[in-house]
């Protein structure tokens, strides 16, 4: 997939206007009764309409009646937070964010070890941070090379320019961060520090707490070592913790929020703008959401069970797969069945090279075959879905070759059961007959199809699939013939 560096950014850093919109969703639903349209459908945000809200009384404060986790923590077993220090902020903001930072610590019941850098950065400092931090290992060929692998999976189209993409979402979307490297919140200046802004910090305070009592790169291996040897459990660990802070900050809304910050929050909902999300590939937009709505849903299954004990737990006995996050009746138990890969490039002429080898999960099996950047050949976000619940386990293997930019792609999936793999195996080829031409030239006797300069081969065998695709007849059969 995408350069490892690439995927691993949210980790440290908080895209607020994503999340203000699920969060926002969330709150108001939840805690306000209110009716609206979900802006995001399949990846796309729509026109947001104005929430109709539900209210008993404009005076009354959210404040009178915590929710039931709060009120039995008890204070004395978290200590006192440290006195923080902080940067170039005012005296008031400072009174406001320790404030919420004690309010956060009795909601969660995790107690800081020690204090938090703060820094105000404008937003200049702010896209310069972007442009050589988050992105200054992230290489223009490594960019055009991922390119190459995301437009052979159908969700991006040919040329796209990611790399200043990335630029410039992340500088349009960054309001607030965690960096759990230099161990620093950072606040943008410059905007008023109201309920959004608040929420914001509840949901980056929380990033702190989990670091500091589970350790985010050296205790959960949320690192590029880590990531990069399984993407798949980073991912599922990333959606774990960004779906602990988003219940968080929730309840933080939703027990010490002021009516001016609800109002502040509704303003904000409606002339919520984001053209450069906007205009993202379908896939990127719902993977980027993945882990504070998924994750939002994992924790709050798990919160259901037994309140932030259970979350806790979590955090000892880690998700290994999107597929428990997607499915969190399947954690712990139902572990993701190992599936290797053989090093082919010495099969394959001079020039090839193996680029990229992993896992794509679940998660990234839905988006394939529902988030093609062509609408034409999506699947319906049903049959999708039901196509990729079975995994039970896969191995993909991307080689480039340097002379030509041309792709191999192999993925090698074990399914639950034959059924499950027969389910996917019908979607596939519904999706491979929309994106490509059936072909009756078959490759060793399997299903075939062909386009420009690609040729493409599917395997079903009881609960195994294997999915070959390649520039040749030729280099797809002899990839066939080491794996079958």
């Amino acid at each position: 997939m995408e350069n490892r560096r690439t995927k691993t950014i949210l980790l440290s850093c908080f895209v607020l206007l994503v999340l203000a919109c699920i969060c926002l969703g969330l709150v108001l639903t939840g805690a306000l009764g209110v009716s609206m349209i979900w802006p995001f459908q399949s990846g796309k945000q729509e026109n947001i309409p104005t929430p109709i809200v539900e209210m008993e009384s404009p005076q009354e404060s959210v404040q009178d009646s915590p929710p039931e986790s709060v009120q039995e923590t008890p204070p004395e077993s978290l200590g006192n937070a440290p006195e923080e220090p902080s940067k170039d902020l005012p005296g008031e903001l400072i009174e406001i964010i320790d404030e919420i930072e004690s309010q956060v610590t009795q909601i969660r019941g995790l107690a800081p070890i020690e204090s938090v850098e703060r820094t105000l950065i404008s937003s200049e400092e702010l896209e310069e941070i972007v442009v050589n931090d988050f992105f200054s290992e992230y290489t223009d060929q490594e960019a055009q090379q991922d390119v190459l692998i995301l437009s052979a999976l159908g969700l991006l189209p040919g040329g796209f320019d990611l790399k200043n993409f990335y630029n410039q979402l992340y500088s349009e979307q960054i309001a607030g961060f965690y960096d759990d490297e230099t161990k620093e919140i950072y606040v943008v200046k410059g905007v008023d520090f109201g309920g959004n802004e608040k929420l914001t910090y509840a949901h980056e305070f929380t990033h702190v707490l989990q670091d500091q009592i589970y350790g985010l790169q050296d205790g959960l291996g949320l690192n590029d070592e880590s990531c990069e040897a399984d993407s798949e459990r980073c991912a599922a660990v990333q959606a774990l913790i960004e779906g602990d802070a988003t219940q968080t900050e929730i309840l933080w809304f939703q027990t010490y929020a002021s009516f001016d910050d609800y109002k502040d929050i509704l303003q904000s909902y409606e002339a919520f703008e984001s053209p450069i999300l906007d205009s993202a590939p379908t896939y990127m937009a719902a993977d980027l959401l993945f882990p504070y709505e998924k994750g939002y849903d994992f924790v709050v299954y798990l919160y259901d069970q037994g309140d932030f004990a259970a979350v806790d737990e979590a955090y000892r006995n880690p998700p290994l797969s999107t597929e428990q996050i997607l499915h969190p009746e399947k954690y712990p138990d139902d572990l993701p069945i190992t599936v290797t890969l053989p090093d082919l490039s010495r099969f394959l002429d001079d020039g090839w090279a193996l680029y990229d080898q992993n896992v794509m999960g679940e998660w990234y099996t839905f988006m394939i075959l529902n988030k093609a950047h062509e609408e034409a050949y999506q699947l319906s976000e049903e049959i999708a879905n039901e196509a990729a619940a079975g995994w039970g386990g896969d191995a993909y293997a991307f080689y480039l070759n340097e002379n030509t930019d041309e792709v191999v792609f192999i993925l090698d999936s074990t399914w639950d059961t034959i059924d499950d793999a027969e389910a996917f195996a019908e979607a596939f080829l519904d999706y491979a007959s929309l994106r490509w031409a059936e072909s009756t030239e078959l490759v060793l006797g399997l299903e075939t199809w062909r386009g420009a300069d690609t040729t493409v081969a599917f395997l079903l065998a009881e609960d195994r699939t294997l999915w070959v695709m390649g520039p040749s007849d030729q280099i797809v059969e002899t990839i066939l013939l080491e794996l079958q």
